[in-house]
């Protein structure tokens, strides 16, 4: 059951890191720094990146690096460089610290958080993708 909502979750993140845009005569182009209308959402987003980062690897989940660079990709398809870009990164190292001082080892409420985690970021994935996919 983990293991379905982690591949649904890990999809529908990939699903969303999509550029805004604007269309402009029948063609899509990014808009230059204009905020996202969802970009709260993108910055709740990487917080749970973050502590996904940290809490799959203290409970064993032998992932390796997935949950960065699901952030990476975020990143790179939403900003390249400026403030929102540091809002995302800091919500991403401040979500992975939170847990960090709180869990040394895996227990049933880090279980239960990576859980819930993965059902928020997953709804949040679909929500900005159902909204403003082009």
């Amino acid at each position: 059951m983990l293991k379905r909502a982690l591949t649904i979750a890990v999809a529908a993140l990939t699903l969303a890191v999509t550029p805004v845009c604007a269309q402009d005569g029948g063609t899509s182009r990014p808009i230059e720094g204009a905020p996202a209308p969802f970009d709260a959402d993108l910055v709740r987003l990487a917080e749970i990146l973050g502590s996904l980062h940290y809490l799959r690897a203290l409970c064993g989940a032998n992932e390796g690096s997935k949950w960065r660079d699901q952030m990476q990709a975020l990143l790179d398809a939403e900003t390249q460089s400026g403030d929102r870009r540091r809002r995302l990164v800091t919500s991403f190292n401040r979500g992975y610290r939170v847990f960090q001082q709180t869990y040394r080892t895996c227990t049933p409420a880090a279980d239960l958080a990576v859980r819930r985690y993965l059902d928020e970021g997953a709804k949040i994935s679909r929500e900005i993708t159902a909204r403003y996919q082009n």
